[in-house]
């Protein structure tokens, strides 16, 4: 059994994968092997999670996911726990493996019961046994029984700790967004742990599933599954940068950031979201940081960095630059987006550039052209931002951000960034890739244009345009994850953080 950190990466499987595999272990074991297995890791890592338990309440639902958790209270029943099972199944519409299930629960002693037969105390164990990758793909086809959810909200109110088998019930296999329904009113009162079973799941680490699911375990049954079938990658660290001694600026790239529309323009002033990007861009490795703000702005070398170079638009070489654009660039930015999408062979688009492009057909039309020309791009939208190139809400997005990201590469033919919990990262021909680091620390302003900065110094230096994605991503939200609990984490402090290696 393996607990899942950000320090190495993982393929994902979604549903359709996950159940070929079942199938195929299923098909070369005995029968029930596999729900054995799997009730035998449940109960312990249940014991593991509350070493000095006394009781167990396990809610087990009408199929394959409820027959795992019958297992487990088998074994933690022998293990001298009191435990309740509420089996919400049906003995005539069982599967086989689950009927086996129940009669060996059944056997054990293990108590039925609708409630906790004793109170559960911070010390015992919850199990929601309900659904797992049960429901059906999209979602539940009616809502959710009213009982279902009461029992649920119970499992999460409960001072226990909680266990998810497979996935917490009502979260899609593939997406990390709640089925209609089953959205929680409030989060799980103690520390809540997911095992994924045979395979982790994309909907584990995005949208709505790295807070549904809390710390990640997963026990793949004694059964390898075949990663070609992976539908997506949880990423891990690049490997440490080693600089060659003989090395120079030249080496790693220079960095052009355009951007910051001025005060003058509309009474908003907005060059320090391109000089945040600057910053980053710098302080991340680049060889020479350039920077372009729009309305003729300038910036006293105090205000940033005496390093940042400053340009006219105009005097920049385009076709040798590694450009940034859009952050800060309100308005102004659109007046410039011909010239960039023409002529930089290197192009990361943020911020108002992308809300440029999407109410500009003629834009959009210039961006895919990129593609015909070989020319890198990528784009860094947050979800409103996607859903305004594509036409459609941002809960759209949301409700399945692979297939967004997925969406934006197969229009313009260029690398797509779609941030947010689980930020995905997506490309052409590349089996897309979940970021599992980062935490909300990040939601203030300022810090997509410093994962704007770093992106691009990450792709100066030579990397490939998806794994820069991917390595720029990562770090991004790693220097989150390690920032000082008594320290605010404003985006100028993060910009000079964000070292290289």
């Amino acid at each position: 059994m393996l607990r899942i950190r950000p320090d190495s990466p993982h393929p994902l499987y979604d549903l359709a994968a996950t159940r070929a595999i079942e199938h195929s272990a299923a098909a070369s074991l005995p029968p029930h092997t596999l729900m054995q297995r799997a009730g035998l890791a449940t109960a312990r890592l249940a014991r593991a999670l509350a070493p000095h338990a006394r009781a167990a309440w396990i809610v087990c639902g009408p199929g394959n996911n409820g027959g795992d958790g019958l297992e487990a209270a088998a074994h933690l029943h022998r293990a001298g726990i009191r435990v309740t099972v509420t089996w919400l199944g049906s003995e005539g519409r069982l599967p086989p493996d689950a009927q086996h299930s129940l009669q060996r629960a059944r056997d054990a002693g293990v108590d039925f019961a609708d409630a906790p037969t004793i109170a559960l105390t911070a010390a015992d164990i919850c199990i929601d046994a309900l659904l797992g990758i049960g429901l059906a793909p999209g979602g539940a086809a009616r809502p959710p029984p009213p009982h279902w959810l009461a029992l649920l909200a119970q499992l999460r109110a409960a001072p226990a700790c909680l266990l998810c088998v497979d996935l917490p019930s009502g979260l899609q296999t593939d997406t990390g967004a709640w089925a209609a329904g089953f959205a929680p009113d409030a989060p799980a009162q103690a520390a809540c742990h997911t095992l994924a079973l045979l395979t982790l799941k994309p909907g584990l680490f995005t949208a709505q599933g790295r807070d549904a699911a809390g710390t990640v375990w997963l026990d793949t049954l004694d059964v390898l599954a075949d990663e070609s079938l992976a539908s997506a990658r949880l990423t891990g660290p690049s490997p440490a940068a080693q600089r060659a001694h003989a090395s120079h600026k030249g080496s790693y790239g220079d960095v052009a950031v355009v951007g910051g529309e001025g005060l003058a323009r509309r009474g908003m002033g907005m060059e320090g979201a391109a000089l945040l990007a600057a910053s980053a861009a710098l302080h991340a490795g680049a060889g020479r940081v350039l920077l372009a703000l729009l309305d003729d702005g300038a910036l006293p070398a105090a205000v940033g960095a005496p390093e940042l170079m400053q340009r006219r638009f105009e005097a920049l070489d385009l076709e040798a630059l590694t450009v940034v654009c859009g952050c800060g660039g309100g308005e102004s930015v659109a007046e410039v987006l011909p010239a960039v999408l023409a002529r930089a062979a290197r192009l990361v688009l943020d911020a108002d550039a992308l809300n440029a492009i999407a109410s500009d057909a003629a834009l959009q039309t210039a961006l895919a052209e990129r593609a015909t020309r070989r020319w890198g791009t990528i784009l860094t939208p947050h979800p409103l931002e996607a859903a305004r190139l594509l036409g459609c809400s941002a809960q759209a997005v949301q409700a399945d951000r692979l297939a967004a990201a997925q969406r934006l590469v197969q229009r313009f033919g260029c690398v797509c960034v779609l941030k947010g919990s689980g930020s995905v990262v997506a490309g052409p021909g590349r089996v897309p890739a979940i970021n599992p680091t980062g935490n909300a620390r990040l939601a203030t302003a300022g810090t997509g244009d410093v994962l704007a900065g770093m992106l691009g110094a990450h792709w100066a230096a030579g990397k490939e345009s998806f794994a820069a994605a991917c390595s720029a991503v990562y770090q991004h939200g790693r220097l989150a994850d390690r920032w000082s609990e008594g320290q605010a984490l404003v985006a100028s402090a993060l910009a000079k953080a964000s070292n290289f290696d």
